[in-house]
């Protein structure tokens, strides 16, 4: 973990209630795609736990959903301003275990962390496919992002207005060796249950403190307990107990 001061270099609305925001700062301390940062804001007691979507050199990509009083503030945050920033948080995703097409599975507001993975798996020669879900067409984002890096990618909604009609579990391809993913638990849970190989779970938790002092934030697994800003947000599909 490490504290930094960042600076707003754009925040900008690209879907529905959904906003990338780049910053600039000492971007070290974070080591792995699937890491999260924890954003001061003024006003606020507790700091608002944020994936990493991207990273190049000094710069950070955040990518996050208007849902509360903090990501509220942050979306009115304008180029120049400084942010307090303690980077380098949680574990992150294992890459090494991917095989030759790995799949990434993403709903809403657990698209971003994948962004990165997706980028450094391309970067490692694998054949990546994305399936990435939303409720509404005017939710959709990143699309044209992860094709860009060279992704077979397709979209799901609910509704039917883009892409696969239905969740992501609708649009699972065939053939892949291993899986990534993020969204919120029953997500998560359906994607559990649709799989057959192994895969790799980041998980969307309230956190207090962010780096595993408050126990506000457990997962049970075989092994007992774990803290999703610790020894998560990503855990191994074979050790959660669900």
């Amino acid at each position: 973990m490490k504290q930094s001061f960042f600076t707003v270099r754009e925040n900008t609305c690209i879907a529905k209630n959904v906003y990338r925001i780049t910053l600039t700062g000492d971007t070290s301390g974070i080591t792995a795609p699937g890491q999260f940062v924890n954003i001061k804001l003024q006003g606020l007691y507790l700091r608002r736990p944020i994936s990493v979507c991207d990273l190049c050199g000094d710069e950070l990509t955040l990518v996050y959903k208007v849902v509360g009083e903090g990501t509220a503030l942050m979306c009115r945050l304008v180029p120049g301003e400084k942010l307090d920033l303690l980077t380098g948080l949680g574990n992150g995703y294992n890459l090494d275990k991917a095989g030759d097409c790995p799949l990434l599975i993403g709903g809403g507001a657990g698209v971003p962390p994948l962004y990165l993975a997706a980028k450094k798996l391309v970067a490692l020669g694998k054949k990546v496919s994305v399936v990435i879900g939303f409720n509404t067409a005017d939710e959709v984002f990143y699309e044209d992002e992860f094709k860009a890096l060279g992704c077979d990618v397709t979209v799901t909604t609910a509704d039917g207005s883009l892409g696969v009609k239905g969740f992501v579990t609708d649009a699972l391809p065939s053939g892949f060796t291993y899986f990534y993913t993020c969204g919120p638990e029953p997500m998560l849970k359906a994607v559990y249950r649709s799989t057959s190989v192994s895969g790799q779970f980041s998980f969307e938790e309230r956190m207090g403190c962010g780096f595993g002092a408050c126990m506000g934030c457990t997962c049970r697994t075989v092994t007992g307990s774990k803290r999703i800003c610790r020894e998560g947000p990503v855990l191994e599909k074979e050790e959660i107990l669900w």
